[in-house]
């Protein structure tokens, strides 16, 4: 089954930077939300965002697979919807490709206009922000 919304960044970092992005809370919180999450697959974890009129700001996840340093999935459940979110990591020095799949929206959600679009925009703004955290940080020698 093809993905809903798939995304592709080339970030001037090591993979294994890349990695500790995708999978420290600490470091998920800088570019995400914050959160409890732990690279273990069966862990259950939350992001917690600023909830808001429409929204109670929380994201329900599970692990499903942790294959490090080249590949990441679990469910993203919010609102009544479940879908799948996938990283996928290839290097090619100095940089690593990180390729993005969100799967699974209802055919509810598929079908309201703009969900798909505001889904594809919200992960190209957090890709933004992971990809300057990554490179700034690899520019000054610094760690994630």
């Amino acid at each position: 089954m093809a993905a809903d919304v798939t995304l592709d960044f080339q970030i001037e970092s090591p993979i294994n930077k890349v990695w500790e992005a995708l999978t420290v809370s600490k470091i998920l919180a800088k570019w995400i939300w914050d959160n409890d999450f732990k690279p273990i697959v069966g862990y259950q974890f939350q992001f917690h965002a600023e909830p808001d009129e429409w929204w109670n700001g929380v994201v329900d996840g599970k692990v499903l697979e942790v294959d490090k340093p080249n590949k990441l999935s679990y469910t993203w459940a919010s609102q009544g919807e479940i879908t799948t979110i996938t990283w996928t990591l290839m290097e090619n020095s100095p940089f690593t490709h990180l390729h993005f799949e969100q799967s699974n929206f209802s055919e509810k959600s598929k079908a309201f206009p703009g969900a798909l679009e505001g889904a594809r925009n919200s992960w190209e703004e957090f890709g933004i922000k992971l990809k300057k955290l990554l490179e700034n940080r690899n520019k000054n020698n610094e760690s994630v």
